[in-house]
């Protein structure tokens, strides 16, 4: 892991850092998970979007609809890391993905 985390409600975690906040997607609607991020960043100054499997696509549109429709102009994307996890002695691979959305 890139830092240490807590639970809290709704799959985001936060961080010690004060200005960082984690954001784990699922298949929630797009647009209800992009609110949800333009929020948080309200009062934080960066987001961690996290996503596994078949949610990818789902990070990648809430990413987009951020940076290119709510914060034009306002925010900058850090970072993009993606991953490949395995189960052990399964074979299973699943594909991960972080992005790191900045407001300005």
């Amino acid at each position: 892991m890139l830092m240490e985390e807590t639970n809290e409600q709704h799959g985001q975690e936060q961080t010690n850092q004060s200005e960082d906040a984690i954001i784990n997607i699922g298949n929630d609607p797009v647009m209800q998970s992009a609110i949800e991020v333009l929020s948080i960043l309200g009062n934080k100054k960066q987001v961690i979007l996290r996503a596994k499997g078949n949610s990818i696509p789902n990070a990648v549109a809430v990413a987009n609809i951020i940076f290119e429709k709510m914060l034009k102009g306002n925010s900058k994307i850090q970072k993009i890391t993606l991953d490949t996890e395995s189960a052990a002695g399964i074979g299973k691979m699943t594909s991960t993905v972080e992005i790191i959305l900045n407001k300005i």
